[in-house]
């Protein structure tokens, strides 16, 4: 059931477009000098033929205002000198996972660098890994940088990228994604235009829409904030009383960038979160609600764009969910016992979060809600489950592998008695 994806730019002559025999559906992302500006998708039937101009009109009822509004902001733009671009270390932050990782470092190596920038200093870390092969990889790569990160968990390995570190700004990539051309350019952009911001978020678009999870997955958001520029700044946002508590707003982990000096500051990532199979969540919300909180800006921004693999399987993509619910309530649990003032948010959070998904399961059961119930379920199942002490019990298995292993590395730094010898 693939879906054909059609990259558009509407400033060139729209090319006529047509769907193989087995292709069920059309995505398209429409793009102004390059810049990302609208996606959809359309279920269709295979061997469906679109005209120039039926993508013309296409294109103009879905993204027309926005072309139009883009066009206004090119015009109405004072030329200025551009801001140096900081020196950027680019993180991926992998684990067994070589044809994926390798596909993301040729996007990285690809990109286009803006004037007045340098080429990223690229740094893979290996996350508990079962054999070499992440290792050779990056061998294949002159100048990417490796490192080992032992303990399990991606907020350890997170935290060796920052310990690493070279660049004045850190972006953290999923292995599974690939960069856009210009993806760098979007974000020397969004540093250009809020030099104060701490902290960078950008569009996670679909690499591939091949099977019906990913379509699914896709058809109920994904991963989109959308295609407008956004600043987070404050303790407040109008109309949103349970503001920065639903920390999903800012963005998505798999595309994140942060000045060096504020995430050391703030003490890196909580390596209770993000801990694999028992809490594979919600680092990347409590690292974008602590930048909030500390009162920097975080930036949103559409032109720094990846594509993004989604779960292939109905059963991977059911995990996905479950995940989500996980690790949102074991954020909003650390939220309500290390910040006294945001408690009465976090509680009115928790209880608006069930109403609505509890909701939203009732229209899926007499079929008006995109996702089938059982995927419903799953995101309310894992909720509950981070919702009975999940982080509390994460804190101690985090502890215990830091404890673990700090006696490992004692004891291989210790010298091998010889028998015979003196002391």
């Amino acid at each position: 059931m693939p879906y054909a994806f059609a990259d558009i730019e509407a400033l060139e002559p729209l090319p006529p477009l047509a769907l193989d025999a087995e292709e069920t559906g059309l995505a398209v992302l429409v793009r102004r000098n390059g810049r990302p500006i609208g996606f959809w998708m359309e279920a269709l039937t295979g061997g469906t033929r679109l005209t120039e101009q039926e993508l013309a009109q296409q294109i103009a009822a879905r993204t027309g205002t926005k072309l139009v509004r883009e066009a206004i902001r090119e015009e109405l733009l004072v030329p200025t000198l551009p801001l140096p671009f900081p020196s950027l270390t680019v993180a991926v932050c992998t684990k067994d996972r070589p044809e994926r990782l390798a596909r993301c470092l040729r996007s990285i190596l690809n990109v286009d660098v803006p004037e007045g920038a340098a080429r990223p200093d690229v740094l893979v870390v290996d996350n508990a890994p079962s054999d070499g092969q992440t290792r050779g990889v990056v061998e294949e790569f002159p100048g990417v940088r490796y490192t080992l990160e032992p303990r399990p968990g991606l907020d350890f390995a997170r935290n060796r990228a920052l310990h690493e570190a070279t660049g004045d700004i850190i972006a953290y990539l999923d292995d599974d994604v690939v960069v856009d051309r210009g993806w760098l350019r979007g974000l020397a952009e969004a540093w250009g235009e809020h030099p104060d911001a701490a902290a960078f978020t950008g569009l996670v678009l679909p690499f591939a829409l091949e099977t019906p999870a990913q379509i699914l997955f896709e058809a109920n958001g994904g991963f989109s904030r959308g295609f407008e520029k956004l600043r987070y700044h404050g303790q407040v946002q109008p109309g949103n009383p349970l503001y920065p508590t639903g920390a999903g707003i800012f963005g998505a982990g798999a595309n994140m960038a942060f000045r060096r000096d504020v995430l050391e500051q703030l003490g890196g990532f909580d390596e209770a979160l993000d801990t694999g199979a028992p809490l594979p969540g919600g680092g990347d919300l409590d690292i974008f609600y602590r930048v909030i909180r500390a009162g920097y800006p975080l930036v949103y921004e559409p032109a720094y764009l990846v594509f993004h693999e989604h779960r292939r399987d109905l059963d991977g993509l059911r995990r996905q969910y479950e995940t989500w619910g996980r690790g949102f309530m074991a954020f909003l649990d650390k939220v309500e016992y290390n910040d006294a003032e945001q408690r009465d948010k976090v509680k009115a959070m928790r209880l608006w979060w069930f109403k609505h998904y509890t909701r939203q399961l009732a229209k899926s059961v007499v079929g008006k809600h995109i996702l089938p119930p059982d995927m419903l379920l799953a995101e309310l199942r894992g909720a509950a489950k981070g919702r009975s002490g999940e982080y509390d019990r994460s804190l101690r298995r985090t502890e215990e592998i830091r404890q673990r292993f700090e006696v490992e590395l004692a004891s291989a730094a210790e010298p091998a008695f010889e028998e015979g010898g003196h002391g």
